[in-house]
């Protein structure tokens, strides 16, 4: 690998309909594949000075993550959702004025040179970690992954545009590609790569997987394998994004990189929640990917 990744948005708790809850946000799932398959990424985020944000801290650790970029927060509790299911598919509720809101610019830690950062949209709900947002991608050049995450009623205008500002490929569902950029995929084809700096769009379509299309026209469109096992689908775009990162640093070609994380996201949804604490759920990845000890 040439770079370093840096993530940056929402640690929380996913309190499911049972009574369970999990580890949780977008941005956190990810950094957990990440750090899984040896990418060893820096997340950036903010807990409580609770019971939770302890817990959150003391995993990241066992899991050999680094904490440095993990700020505490005296005033605002760890973040939480409420996950729903209908008909198989999850609906949050994403309490506000959580810690992760006021991550503060003033306390991020050094970042490292050459990196690729990644970031999703509900982190920008907030002035406070918008703007810390801003002042993490003009310390250094960085090549930026935005993962869109449009939770109503977490939706802008303004965003959609600013979203598209400076990302190098942006990942959407089909519901947020028509919904809320207001586009289709002919658009795509035509139009969307004009005035941005963007490479790719990568759009995901639940049960029917995943497309990437590039600004050269491009196109690459992977399904999941029949017969998969679901035990739930959350986490699962967070999965493939997290091997879409990996398959960026390695420099594999796109169609391994989409292929790869497809695979990998099949076998997510075969679990309870976004992310595994078992290192042999990961090491059949490792070693099929001939990924470095």
């Amino acid at each position: 690998m040439t770079k370093n990744i840096v993530i940056f948005g929402e640690v929380l708790f996913d309190h499911f309909p049972d009574g369970q809850k999990i580890l949780g946000g977008a941005p956190f799932n990810v950094a957990w594949h990440l750090q899984a398959f040896k990418a060893h990424p820096l997340l950036i985020s903010r807990v409580g000075n609770d019971a939770e944000g302890g817990q959150i801290m003391l995993s990241m650790a066992e899991w050999g993550m680094k904490t440095t970029g993990i700020q505490r927060d005296q005033l605002h509790p760890t973040g939480r959702v409420v996950v729903n299911f209908n008909q198989g598919e999850p609906s949050y509720d994403i309490v506000a004025d959580s810690a992760w809101d006021f991550i503060d610019a003033d306390l991020l830690p050094e970042i490292p040179g050459n990196y690729l950062l990644y970031h999703g949209s509900l982190a920008l709900r907030s002035e406070q970690s918008k703007a810390t947002l801003v002042k993490l991608t003009e310390q250094k050049s960085a090549e930026c992954f935005v993962d869109v995450n449009f939770r109503p009623p977490w939706v802008k205008s303004k965003l959609v545009s600013d979203l598209k500002k400076g990302a190098k490929w942006i990942k959407v569902n089909e519901q947020e590609l028509t919904g809320f950029l207001n586009t289709n995929i002919d658009r795509v084809e035509t139009g969307f790569f004009e005035n941005t700096l963007l490479e790719s769009i990568l759009i995901t379509y639940g049960c029917n997987g995943a497309q990437i299309i590039t600004r050269d026209g491009f196109q690459f469109q992977v399904c999941p394998e029949p017969d998969i096992n679901v035990m739930d689908t959350v986490g699962a775009g967070d999965a493939f994004s997290s091997v879409f990162l990996l398959g960026l640093l390695n420099q594999w070609p796109i169609e391994k990189i989409m292929q790869r994380a497809s695979e990998f996201a099949n076998a997510i949804v075969g679990i309870r929640g976004a992310v595994s604490t078992n290192k042999n759920f990961y090491q059949k990845f490792i070693n099929s990917w001939g990924l470095a000890a």
